[in-house]
């Protein structure tokens, strides 16, 4: 019995080591071929679980490898992964993390491959988050002026929406240029109600039917400012949302879409169609600071 014990305890150790091992490889090697995105989304989970217990990287880091982390979840949702699979791949990963030594010395040898494989990645000032038809673009530079710091421009009509952070990297913003027509006196955004309707919506086009909606009320809005507005635009209202918005909108799935509707007070509504994509982690790219 004592042998059979110490042979389950050494086959133990081999498949965490092994596991370990894969982790380190995954990620000082973000694009590896054999890695699936569900499998990459597998090991950054674990070293983020990790992290957070054993407390192995400096904050930078640490903001990148989140950013990471979030950008393999929905490129595992995007390649076909089912939501309720992913959140037990992050179960599995956090349970993994929960029985390894934060002395183990595998460990310490993932703690270097990030650290050289991210070291790189938290000096880019720019990176675009691709979507289906919308991406979100991501600028951490120092503007000495006012300008994006996260965006995705739409359309509603003829008229540019865009929406994000501006330099208030508090406050999600939309601003709009209305062609031809008043000025609204009312903004929200509209998305699913992960409480009423737990489960990703991917039918039509993304968007969660009426019965099954959230919305967030605009909280106040002003002139935008100049760099904020489309090239060609001279005026446009910049309507800005409570934070709160932003943590809704990052648990949507990144292929469904979500709308601002402008109200006017004739009782009409004009609505600019936005995709969730890979919010989360712009935004966990933007948290890694200013450049």
């Amino acid at each position: 019995m004592a042998r059979r014990v110490r042979l389950m305890t050494i086959r133990q150790k081999a498949f965490m080591t092994k596991a370990i091992l894969l982790a380190a490889a995954a990620l000082a090697a973000p694009a590896i071929a054999w890695a699936g995105p569900a499998d990459t989304y597998y090991e950054r989970a674990f070293v983020v679980a990790a992290d957070a217990r054993c407390s192995l990287f400096a904050p930078e880091i640490d903001a990148a490898l989140t950013a990471a982390t979030a950008q393999a979840r929905g490129a595992a949702l995007r390649s076909g992964a089912a939501e309720a699979d992913l959140n037990a791949v992050a179960v599995r990963a956090r349970s993994r993390a929960e029985t390894v030594s934060c002395r183990d010395p595998q460990l310490a040898m993932v703690r270097e491959r990030v650290d050289g494989a991210f070291s790189s990645w938290i000096r880019t000032p720019r990176m675009t988050f691709p979507g289906a038809t919308r991406p979100w673009v991501a600028d951490r530079t120092a503007w000495t002026r006012p300008g994006w710091r996260l965006m995705q421009a739409s359309t509603v009509g003829a008229s540019p929406v865009t929406f994000g952070y501006g330099d208030d990297v508090s406050a999600l913003t939309a601003v709009v240029s209305f062609v031809g027509r008043s000025r609204p006196n009312a903004a929200r955004i509209v998305f699913r109600d992960d409480a009423s309707a737990p489960r990703a919506w991917l039918a039509g086009e993304g968007l969660a039917p009426a019965s099954s909606r959230a919305s967030v009320w605009a909280t106040g809005v002003s002139a935008a400012d100049p760099a904020l507005l489309p090239d060609g635009r001279r005026a446009g209202e910049a309507w800005r949302f409570p934070a709160s918005a932003a943590d809704r909108l990052a648990r949507l799935d990144p292929r469904e879409t979500f709308l601002v509707e402008f109200h006017f007070r004739d009782g009409s509504v004009a609505a600019a169609r936005f995709e969730a994509g890979d919010f989360a982690a712009g935004r966990a790219f933007m948290a890694m600071g200013a450049l």
